[in-house]
């Protein structure tokens, strides 16, 4: 199966959220949650992430998150994942319980097309207070795809992961999870990566995004927005309209794509000191501002 038909179905099958120039999303990815290990890529940037977040959760924003949102290739047991990182769950949960979570899986997390799964890792959650079991996430959803269609311009906007054009990380995935688990994992502790990752293989990296543009141009240049890669991407409004939101474990940053009031932007969230020594999280912009209806063809 190619590319192309691999992402036609990804198009066909993505639900559609209308939106408009009041709109507010966040966009992050490859998040690569784990269970707080020294394999866990998520663990150094969770404090970031959470007071990004946060904010993005106090402004208004809905959340969506474009796939490996959990890392399920090195960890077999998501109750591990939650406790390591209960904290951002129960953040998700107040965006789920207003209506503003929005998730697709990718291919570290793709167990998710099966709502059966999402039932038994977010219907429920113990509460430590009272010893029961309460409501987390009861009727999430995750979806390959997400197509933003704006309620004036009509405007489309398709999001997916990315892992669609990696024949084998989409095709061999059970394949590359067991390799990960029994190989990698261990070999990522003393810093040496997995090679079939295009996020660790520029050569990969290359290709899959080859693949995704090629597609974007039989699709009458669409503005698409992917992760898989890690590697950011925002193009002037004459190239292909080919976004990438980065990811959220580099060594001391997360990326993430901003739509707000008819405007994209790429955005880096970070820990800096003030002048007096104290830390905090710092939120700057990477590209743009630029209009949306810069990029409509």
């Amino acid at each position: 199966m190619s590319t192309e038909i691999r992402f036609n179905k990804a198009f066909k099958n993505a639900i559609t959220i209308p939106f408009d120039d009041n709109s507010k999303f966040i966009i992050f990815s490859d998040c690569h949650r784990g269970d707080n290990s020294f394999a866990d890529d998520f663990a150094n940037n969770r404090n970031t992430y959470f007071h990004a977040l946060k904010e993005y959760y106090k402004n208004g924003f809905t959340y969506i998150e474009l796939g490996d949102g959990n890392e399920l290739w090195e960890n077999i047991h998501f109750k591990s994942i939650f406790e390591a990182h209960k904290n951002v769950f129960l953040l998700l949960k107040e965006f789920h319980d207003d209506n503003r979570l929005h998730m697709v899986y990718g291919n570290h997390d793709l167990i998710y097309n099966d709502q059966q799964e999402i039932k038994k890792h977010y219907d429920s959650w113990r509460d430590p207070n009272s010893g029961e079991q309460v409501p987390l996430m009861p009727g999430l959803n995750y979806h390959e795809a997400i197509l933003l269609r704006h309620a004036n311009t009509g405007q489309e906007i398709f999001m997916a992961h990315g892992h669609q054009a990696d024949w084998w990380n989409h095709r061999f995935w059970p394949l590359s999870r067991f390799m990960v688990q029994v190989l990698w994992r261990p070999l990522q502790v003393v810093g040496i990566s997995d090679p079939t990752s295009p996020a660790k293989n520029n050569k990969e990296l290359f290709r899959v995004e080859r693949r995704i543009k090629k597609w974007i141009l039989k699709n009458d240049s669409m503005m698409t927005i992917t992760g898989h890669t890690h590697r950011p991407r925002f193009p002037e409004p004459d190239e292909i309209p080919f976004f990438n939101d980065g990811s959220c474990v580099f060594p001391r940053s997360i990326t993430g794509i901003e739509i707000e009031h008819g405007t994209i932007c790429l955005v880096k969230w970070y820990v800096d000191t003030t002048d007096q020594g104290f830390l905090q999280v710092v939120r700057t912009v990477l590209e743009g501002p630029r209009k949306l209806s810069d990029y409509q063809r």
